[in-house]
């Protein structure tokens, strides 16, 4: 378990393993605007203890990874998912379980479509499909969460314990009804996140990045098995986001977390982490 930079596309990846390089590899993928310090130390740990190799990694504008200039568009999802599939063959792993949550899911999504063969399995927690006019009428992310990340902008950025404060309520707004919020855990990673950030204001290019057209009507031509996973009280992607999902992928199965918000919250640890040990399974 030792972070390392690796020169993926012309950029860095900021990567890190946990358990035997032998095992079934298992490849997380974080959301927008995160980096991978919320795949939580201890729920990496206990994936890889049920025989799996778990790598995790920033994506391109979070973290130790390449950064570009705050307000900057330089890339689009599928630019992302071409570093995941050349993380992997930096670590000469020829295919694996992903698993990604929210952008990260339509970021393994598009590794299933454009590499068949480097994907094993799916599992697409708090995630959504690509769809650039809606007709799903798929319901928008909560009023609330826009406008409190609104006030980001007169926030002073040079100011740690203020960033901690603000980050760490935002992510309080993620948190489901059936959870209590666990505050100390979000300190614990978010001023691990402000340390570890090449620049902090680059996640927000993540708000940036557009549906891309041309991966809508393909999640049909997916062969691999998928498991969608999400909370019933996610107001960031609402539930019909995971069931039009679970409806449209042809080898799909659906876990609902009943009062869970848009998060992997550490009561649903054990479960997700039994589903997708089961779901990895080589048959």
């Amino acid at each position: 378990m030792s972070e390392q930079l690796i020169r993926v596309n012309g950029i860095d990846i900021c990567a890190e393993s946990f358990g035997d390089s032998h095992n079934p590899a298992v490849l997380l993928i974080m959301g927008a605007m995160c980096s991978m310090v919320y795949w939580d130390d201890e729920f990496c740990q206990q994936l890889a203890e049920t025989g799996r190799y778990v790598i995790r990694y920033d994506n391109r504008d979070v973290g130790r990874s390449t950064v570009y200039a705050p307000g900057s568009s330089n890339y689009t999802v599928a630019d992302m998912a071409e570093d995941a599939v050349g993380l992997l063959d930096a670590y000469h792993i020829e295919q694996a379980h992903l698993v990604g949550m929210s952008l990260g899911g339509m970021i393994a999504q598009v590794m299933a479509i454009r590499y068949p063969h480097k994907v094993h399995t799916l599992t697409l927690i708090a995630s959504s499909i690509f769809e650039s006019d809606n007709k799903r009428e798929l319901p928008p992310m909560d009023e609330r969460i826009l406008a409190y990340h609104a006030n980001g902008a007169s926030l002073d950025w040079s100011d740690e314990d203020r960033v901690a404060d603000y980050l760490v309520a935002g992510s309080s707004l993620l948190c489901g009804p059936k959870h209590k919020f666990e505050e100390k855990r979000a300190y614990k990673q978010v001023r691990k996140e402000i340390k570890r950030a090449r620049n902090l204001l680059s996640m927000f290019n993540h708000a940036l990045l557009q549906d891309d057209a041309s991966f809508e009507g393909k999640l049909q031509s997916i062969e691999a098995p998928a498991l969608v996973i999400h909370g019933t009280a996610d107001t960031v992607l609402p539930l019909e986001h995971g069931l039009a999902l679970a409806n449209e992928l042809p080898h799909a199965s659906l876990l609902s977390l009943e009062g869970t918000g848009h998060e992997i919250h550490p009561d649903d640890w054990e479960r997700i982490i039994n589903a997708i040990k089961n779901h990895t399974r080589v048959v």
